[in-house]
């Protein structure tokens, strides 16, 4: 039974199944930081890998996956495959998480950062 609360009806199961997958692709500290890399513009394996930090084979496995799940897209360039976000509401979904979790950490208090750093 669907339910309403603010003038919005719940989703379908269906609906809600498919974004915890995309939220649980997303989950992934690596493929979080190529999706950001991705929201700033289209990049190959090479260059998102010196971006992001990791080995080329874990980026194009991270890479696979997000295109498997239609949340990138990737077209050939000679040898290169370029990969790019064809979607402005998954662009826009990354930049609103991942810069409101930026604003956060700057405002958190030295307290709180300390507590929550080790682990308390």
């Amino acid at each position: 039974m669907a339910g309403k609360a603010g003038g919005f009806e719940d989703p379908s199961a269906e609906v809600l199944t498919d974004a915890a997958e995309v939220f649980g692709l997303l989950a992934s500290a690596a493929r979080l930081h190529l999706m950001w890399a991705l929201s700033q513009g289209e990049s190959d394996v090479t260059h998102l890998a010196d971006r992001v930090g990791g080995a080329l084979p874990a980026i194009s496995q991270h890479l696979a996956k997000l295109k498997l799940a239609g949340l990138v897209q990737a077209r050939r360039e000679g040898r290169r495959q370029i990969y790019y976000i064809d979607d402005p509401d998954i662009v826009t979904v990354v930049r609103v998480m991942v810069g409101q979790l930026t604003a956060r950490s700057q405002q958190v208090s030295t307290p709180v950062r300390r507590l929550y750093e080790t682990g308390g």
